[in-house]
């Protein structure tokens, strides 16, 4: 069992790329001797690894501390496709292995079919079961504080299904829920573009629109579990009924799903974002209007944000393709035009390309923030 001490080791060592002794002895405000003592236990233990990094300068260089990629593994499920995507990770985030199965929209099914792949999946693998520390699910909907229970998914057609501990009950391992959004910022802070920040938002782009904030290096769900929900703040006053019951969110304005409605409406020979990008580029002015229109929402959102929260980075999440061109710079200039000039630009903006995969890796990465950020006190 680890001590407090050692705790706070692993938590500065998952907040960065590695540290040194003498680093991580600055940090905690303990004497090297002492941080010494600690990082041996952990090294036998199997926890950390060293590494030496090409000398840059004059001198040796020091030797850097690691989260071993074979310390820990965890399992990942994503409910948002058609199918079920489960993977296989690393303490280091890598996908080690993944299988696909029919979504059955029956909790206990759904259920039965994650409790029986699972031990195929790792054995693939050769791993004991003892290395396997947890299970994140991720979700279209909304997730209990508790990450227990899915409250409600008009996507699964769920209300308070409290899946955490069905699975739990099937396979015996540690389950946490999460909404998309938020697993995917908690997949970006612990393995990705966000690993050196503390305050960052991530904007999910999809047939749906989901935001997600780091506070301090911590997750922000909000009193009820229930903030980030961008999708449904309202952009145009009176405007397109939501599928929540409001009028006018950004949902209506800015998804792909409303980008899509707009190309039937306007009856252009278009299905995906790209071919509207590519009669942007023709000259089309019913696409232009669209792209400009949704844009120039999503932009206006962003914006909002960042006056609101000041965040170090703004990671937007899309599919392939569809973030490029027209709609990417009318978002960009939107995001300019809407914050105070004095912090405009100041906030970089990078993006991410999903895929299935990625769904289910942030479930996965849900479990691990679980077990590495909250250890117990």
């Amino acid at each position: 069992m680890l001590n407090a001490h050692q705790q706070q080791i692993i938590r500065l060592l998952i907040a960065s790329h590695g540290m040194s002794r003498t680093a991580i002895a600055q940090k905690m405000k303990m004497s090297k001797a002492a941080i010494s003592t600690l990082i041996k236990e952990m090294l036998n233990a199997g926890l950390l690894e060293e590494s030496i990094p090409e000398a840059t300068g004059q001198g040796r260089p020091s030797v850097l501390l690691k989260m071993r990629a074979d310390s820990a593994y965890f399992l990942g499920a994503s409910l948002l496709g058609e199918q079920i995507t489960l993977v296989l990770i690393d303490m280091h985030g890598h996908v080690l292995a993944s299988s696909v199965l029919p979504l059955n929209l029956d909790p206990q099914q759904l259920i039965q079919a994650i409790a029986a792949a699972i031990p195929p999946l790792v054995q693939s693998k050769g791993i004991s079961p003892d290395q396997l520390i947890g299970l994140g699910v991720t979700l279209s909907g909304f997730v209990d504080e508790h990450q227990a229970v899915c409250v409600q998914s008009a996507l699964l057609g769920w209300k308070n299904v409290a899946l955490a501990e069905m699975l739990k009950q099937a396979t015996g391992l540690e389950v946490s829920l999460e909404n998309d959004a938020k697993a995917l910022a908690v997949s970006e802070k612990i393995f990705g573009l966000a690993k050196k920040v503390r305050n960052f938002t991530l904007i999910s782009h999809s047939d749906g629109i989901g935001s997600a904030h780091f506070f301090q290096g911590q997750l922000h769900r909000g009193a009820h579990g229930g903030a980030g929900e961008i999708a449904h703040c309202t952009i145009e006053p009176g405007g397109h009924p939501c599928r929540c019951g409001k009028r006018g969110c950004l949902d209506t304005l800015a998804s792909l799903t409303a980008i899509r409605e707009n190309m039937r409406e306007k009856a252009l020979d278009a299905v995906t974002l790209a071919e509207l990008e590519n009669l942007a580029v023709k000259g089309s002015s019913a696409a232009i209007a669209i792209l400009h229109r949704a844009g120039n929402a999503l932009g206006l959102a962003i914006a909002n944000i960042i006056q609101m929260n000041d965040p170090e980075l703004i990671v937007i999440a899309h599919h392939p393709g569809a973030f490029d061109g027209l709609l990417k710079t009318v978002v960009m200039q939107a995001i300019d035009a809407n914050v105070l000039p004095s912090i405009m630009g100041k906030t970089p903006i990078s993006t991410i390309v999903l895929s299935d995969e990625s769904w289910a890796r942030a479930a996965a990465s849900v479990a691990a923030y679980r077990f590495l950020i909250h250890l117990p006190e």
